[in-house]
């Protein structure tokens, strides 16, 4: 039943994502955030008929620690889950991700023109002032900034290394950052078809002020709050 639950979810995710991409190119002309507002339907559509196929829900913790204004979100990267869901936990946002995804058919086309930070990783420093560039534009644009520090999807229960680079931006930006835990990957794995059902827990901690500390230590408060947030979430 799970096998044909997860395989219901694809045929129905590329079935609504192929036309959505066409309506979503039309929105071109509109402002940034009116044009995110507009594609972010996709990813809250398909949160919707993953608790309907695949009967995954999910529950969030610290909703009040989310600041009025622009910030920075450090978060655990488990699954694709998140990417969906990150649309309708938090305000408008932005994710710093590396260029070549905006090439994917469809996904990729959809996915620039909700204004990301695409960065080239192959530029070395000179990625970091395409990060800082774009970061400050987004943020006076009203975006929220969103980074997995791990840089990549990571199994349940282990630890990648925390890149600095979320950190030092949100420094430079002078906004603050919020930490954020999940289990996604229990449910979602890391480029599994398979989805299990259940409910996905996430934890968004306090704001960590990065006026008052270096971009080490920022990266370090977050990483140390999430991995002991992980060590809750996944009893």
């Amino acid at each position: 039943m799970i096998l044909l639950r997860s395989f219901i979810f694809q045929i129905g995710m590329w079935a609504f994502t192929i036309p959505f991409t066409f309506l979503s190119i039309l929105t071109f002309p509109l402002s940034a955030i009116t044009r995110y507002k507009f594609i972010s339907l996709w990813a809250k559509t398909m949160l919707l008929w993953l608790k309907i196929s695949c009967k995954i829900n999910f529950k969030v913790n610290g909703l009040e620690n989310i600041p009025k204004k622009p910030f920075m979100v450090l978060s655990k990267h488990q699954s694709a889950w998140e990417t969906l869901a990150f649309q309708k936990i938090f305000p408008p946002q932005v994710w710093v991700l590396k260029r070549e995804l905006l090439w994917v058919p469809f996904f990729g086309w959809g996915l620039a023109m909700t204004s990301p930070i695409a960065i080239n990783r192959k530029a070395g420093k000179k990625a970091l002032g395409q990060m800082l560039k774009q970061g400050i534009d987004r943020i006076n644009k009203g975006f929220c900034i969103i980074i997995f520090p791990e840089g990549t999807r990571i199994k349940p229960k282990e630890i990648g290394k925390y890149h600095i680079g979320g950190a030092w931006l949100a420094k430079k930006a002078k906004i603050n950052i919020i930490p954020v835990a999940h289990n996604a990957g229990s449910f979602w794995p890391k480029n599994s078809f398979i989805k299990q059902p259940g409910e996905i827990t996430v934890s968004i901690g306090l704001a960590i002020d990065t006026s008052t500390i270096s971009s080490g230590e920022a990266n370090k408060v977050a990483k140390d709050w999430i991995e002991s947030e992980m060590l809750k979430i996944n009893v």
